[in-house]
């Protein structure tokens, strides 16, 4: 099961995939869903049992974002 996390801003989504990367959480850019909203075209990616850590290393960074949903 895939999860996505949806950014405000290009540049977000960027620094998100560098810092999850360097934890060794696999994780890619790609197009936000259609049926998703977001401020910015662009979400991160990630295996869905991934999620707790990586919106743990997200707020520890001061990296926002604006949700993550299940796929």
């Amino acid at each position: 099961m895939k999860a996505v996390i949806l950014f405000h801003s290009t540049n977000h989504a960027i620094w998100a995939e560098n810092e999850l990367k360097s934890h060794k959480i696999v994780c890619k850019i790609i197009s936000v869903p259609r049926h998703l909203s977001s401020d910015c075209g662009y979400c991160l990616q990630i295996n869905a049992e991934d999620k707790e850590e990586a919106i743990n290393l997200l707020n520890t960074n001061n990296i926002e974002f604006e949700k993550v949903e299940i796929l």
